[in-house]
């Protein structure tokens, strides 16, 4: 059975729910360890007014984006469920977690 649009969705929040309850905590988010190992990066734009989102290891920008704003700028990318692919990434981040679902697995195109 595929998942829809709308859990896809529902995991993403919690997820950042959890992040942010980490963040909070002090504790590393696991979306900062994501970054950290390159499976996902998040980074301003070349007029650095706005974020986008990268599957693939990128250039470390100048400044990295701190976890707050990170976090916003995923909840309203993912919030919609316009954009399946973001949703996919990001929601790779957490693919460890219990509630976790192979078919959400980022596609991968050659």
């Amino acid at each position: 059975m595929t998942s829809t649009v709308n859990e896809l969705v529902a995991f993403v929040s919690a997820r950042l729910d959890d992040d942010e309850r980490r963040f909070a905590e002090r504790e590393l988010p696991f979306l900062d360890e994501a970054e950290r190992r390159g499976r996902i990066r998040v980074l301003r734009t070349d007029d650095g007014v706005g974020l986008l989102v990268a599957a693939d290891p990128v250039g470390t920008p100048s400044e990295p984006v701190p976890f707050p704003e990170k976090a916003a700028f995923l909840r309203r990318e993912a919030g919609d469920g316009r954009d399946e692919d973001v949703l996919r990434l990001v929601a790779a981040v957490y693919d460890t977690h219990p509630e976790w679902r192979e078919d959400w697995r980022p596609t991968r195109t050659p």
